[in-house]
């Protein structure tokens, strides 16, 4: 699907916009990149598309580790905490993922009551939520992203508004998810429609008579066939390619669609409540990530000086770190994007900081290994893949968006 600020867009998309200009000059995928820079430097994730709990288990996260990803909407990085690490460190370059990181952090230590946390993140669409914000939330923020939250739009609102009007339907995806919807609409279908299935068979039935011939339309097909179609994805011009891997788009996301339909029931899926009706379940027993679950509230307050959340590239932090420091590594999809230098730099500071067994973690768009030949031999001689229990994530993995999951753990 996408991924990620921290490693894919340095402070002001520099490295995007310096790779984007050749001896050739400025064409026209160096202009496409450039506007996917521009589009990465506000919110972009309301929420991360990576499963937490096929995460949890493919890394064996538990007491003790120290675990280091990429941030993006902050969503796993906190339920991670539920493993009971001894930290949690979420790296990211966009200044608004880490804004939304350290709001989520003061918010469960400063709001009374689980029933209040709820609200603000789950339903995340009432008033109620901006009073909750100046009262508990903003006086314990620290000044950078408490600038961020009560600065204003293009619309002249308080970012901090967002959460009475339903935060999931803002920042790029969101937008972007309102205009398929938007789309779906026009031709005569309603996504969230099928949020009323009772089980995978009335899912799959839903999907087979009206998300099926969406897929057929002339203007879906055209759209897609543009690159600069799936920004709201955050899939940049170099990982589009990666993603089609050698078919159209739109056969491509129909696969895609299928799975996050079919494979999974919905009430156990809130990736799908997110697709197909723009936030979470509103149920009691809905489902909800990790971090949001009344389950974990007790544990999660206890555990909040557990979890930092740094603005940084993912690089550069690991080699601030002490040499065999951690344990866990998810990297999200970042790599899809990366020059072999890129990934040597990185892959040479996670040897380093590699505690003996530790495990790395990630997605591609497509099937493909992007490491596949392209890291130096002494570092690839560290890792063992796991083929078969990376085969298994990404069975598991509910978000459905992704080709392949890759799990990696460290030789004695």
């Amino acid at each position: 699907m996408k991924h990620d600020v921290a490693l894919k867009v340095p402070t002001g998309g520099k490295l995007i916009e310096k790779a984007a200009v050749s001896s050739k000059g400025i064409n026209g995928t160096a202009l496409l990149e450039r506007a996917f820079a521009l589009a990465f430097r506000g919110l972009v994730y309301p929420q991360i598309w990576e499963d937490p709990l096929a995460d949890m288990a493919g890394l064996e996260m538990g007491a003790g580790d120290h675990v280091v990803t990429i941030s993006s909407g902050g969503c796993n990085a906190f339920s991670y905490l539920t493993a009971n690490p001894a930290k949690v460190t979420a790296v990211d370059l966009n200044s608004a993922h880490v804004a939304l990181g350290k709001l989520k952090r003061a918010a469960l230590l400063h709001l009374p009551n689980y029933q209040q946390f709820r609200r603000f993140f789950a339903d995340a669409n009432s008033a109620e939520n901006v009073a909750a914000y100046n009262r508990y939330i903003a006086p314990n923020l620290d000044a950078r992203s408490r600038h961020y939250w009560e600065s204003r739009d293009w619309r002249g609102r308080k970012r901090i508004a967002m959460f009475a009007r339903g935060f999931y339907r803002y920042g790029l995806l969101g937008n972007f998810i309102g205009f398929v919807h938007f789309l779906a609409r026009m031709h005569g279908v309603q996504p969230a429609r099928v949020l009323d299935a009772r089980g995978i068979e009335e899912q799959r039935a839903h999907f087979e008579a009206h998300f099926l011939p969406f897929f057929d339309k002339p203007l879906l097909r055209w759209l897609t066939r543009r690159k600069a179609s799936l920004f709201g994805l955050g899939i940049p011009p170099a990982q589009y390619d990666k993603l089609a891997g050698g078919r159209t788009m739109v056969d491509v996301l129909r696969e895609r669609l299928e799975k996050l339909t079919c494979s999974f029931d919905f009430r156990d899926n809130y990736f799908a409540w997110q697709a197909f009706g723009r936030g979470y379940d509103k149920a009691p027993q809905g489902s909800l990530p990790p971090y949001l679950q009344e389950t974990h509230y007790k544990a999660l307050r206890e555990r909040m000086g557990g979890i930092e959340v740094v603005q940084a590239n993912m690089t550069d932090y690991l080699a601030a770190q002490q040499a065999q420091s951690v344990d866990k590594f998810l990297l999200l999809d970042a790599q899809d994007w990366m020059t072999d230098q890129q990934l040597n730099a990185l892959w040479a500071q996670i040897c380093r900081t590699a505690r003996p067994g530790a495990r790395v973690l990630y997605r591609t768009a497509d099937e493909p290994n992007v490491l596949e030949g392209r890291l130096a031999g002494s570092l690839a001689e560290m890792w063992q893949f796991l083929p078969e229990r990376s085969a298994e994530l990404t069975a598991q993995d509910r978000s459905s968006i992704y080709g392949a999951t890759w799990l990696y753990v460290r030789r004695d």
